[in-house]
């Protein structure tokens, strides 16, 4: 067996899941904060672009993705970032993100060599750690603080740390914390990375769910051409309400992307051709982004109005959208019971990393209305001296 397997647990987001499907069996409400899956539909006209590619016959999809999606994928960084790249040499189609990032290490990663850390911060997502693992490098979460803004600093690394290190994820809009990063940021970790020869790895999946200002691509930092040592990834899940499609890019280093082109044919992950139509239209239209935005913010009033009147201190939050707050009590995991004994689930801190424990994740999930209902319900217990405020 893979001895990766004796390291890895069960994956963590997975048996709140278990138990919200269970509470689901009586048919009752329930207010699933959980799983970042929102329940809003996806817009009609990326839908019929996947019917319209629909043929006669199947063919397999290519690992290099259709042209026409590495163009619109271009196109898109062009627009949204003012960003320039080759749609056949910086840019690589996958399905979803969530696959490229777990797989990412196996093109990188030595596991007989000297330099086969992989940094990332904690609290974090579980797939930079779970690639890693399986890839046979070496796993090296960095804690992050609410003190810090949860910002993963790689110039305060010891030198021997970095000399060891191939690939550093930074995540910003930050899951689970919902904190930004800017420009000097993304600037700072690049110059460490390029000095150290470390892939700087940007998942950038939240990009466009922002509240108060729109957020940065570490490729904007690259307005000279050179990609050299960055990797960005992005997906159409929570931009578009396209979850379930599983469409996503990586966009960067030439040498990475040529890498990358060897490798993924023979995992067999790349997605369907008429998938790559439906992102094809969803890349092309800002409209439909906008409006899903607007509808988060509405959802994240009610949150917010919610813990700041229950007195519950917020931390990050300020885009994503996930709400991410102190567990009443200090107990994330036993805040996270109580709550799913008054039906509604969200995700303790601990999930994400020993880092967040004592935290809790709310994931927008359910309507402003199902939000609205679950707020009245929190507060309820709350008020009964059910939950502590």
């Amino acid at each position: 067996m893979n001895p990766a397997f004796a390291e890895l647990g069960g994956y963590p987001l997975a048996r709140l899941q278990d138990l919200a499907n269970e509470l689901r069996v009586d048919g009752g409400p329930l207010h699933d904060f959980s799983i970042g899956d929102p329940d809003e539909p996806t817009p009609d006209f990326i839908r019929q672009a996947l019917v319209d590619g629909l043929g006669p016959v199947s063919r397999y999809p290519t690992a290099a993705g259709k042209r026409s999606v590495r163009v619109a994928i271009a196109g898109w960084l062009e627009r949204r970032h003012g960003v320039t790249v080759d749609p056949d040499t910086n840019v690589l189609p996958s399905a979803g993100s969530k696959e490229a990032i777990f797989h990412l290490p196996f093109a990188v990663v030595d596991p007989a060599g000297p330099k086969r850390r992989v940094v990332w911060g904690d609290p974090g997502y579980p797939v930079y750690d779970r690639g890693t693992l399986f890839a046979g490098g070496r796993s090296h979460p960095v804690t992050l603080t609410a003190e810090r803004g949860w910002r993963l600093e790689l110039a305060e690394l010891p030198n021997d740390v970095l000399a060891e290190t191939c690939i550093a994820w930074v995540n910003y809009p930050h899951n689970p914390t919902g904190a930004t990063a800017d420009l000097d940021y993304y600037r700072r970790q690049l110059d460490v990375a390029r000095e150290h020869d470390i892939l700087l790895c940007s998942d950038e999946c939240y990009q466009e769910i922002w509240f108060d200002h729109p957020q940065p691509s570490a490729l904007e930092v690259c307005a000279d051409g050179d990609l050299t040592n960055l990797l960005a990834f992005v997906s159409l899940s929570k931009r578009s309400g396209m979850t379930g499609y599983r469409a996503g890019g990586m966009i960067g280093d030439p040498e990475l992307i040529r890498r990358l082109k060897l490798l993924r044919p023979n995992l067999g992950t790349a997605a369907q051709d008429f998938v790559q139509d439906a992102a094809v239209a969803a890349y092309g239209d800002q409209t439909h982004v906008d409006e899903r935005r607007a509808v988060f913010q509405a959802k994240r009033e009610v949150i917010l109005g919610f813990l700041d009147d229950a007195g519950i201190e917020v931390s990050g939050s300020d885009a994503t959208f996930y709400v991410w707050f102190r567990a009443p009590g200090g107990d994330d995991a036993a805040y996270a019971e109580a709550l799913l004994l008054e039906r509604i689930v969200a995700s303790p801190g601990r999930s994400f990393g020993p880092a967040g424990t004592g935290w809790i994740r709310l994931a927008l999930v359910p309507t402003v209305e199902g939000c609205r209902a679950a707020v009245i319900r929190w507060r309820d217990a709350i008020e009964a001296g059910r939950l502590p405020g």
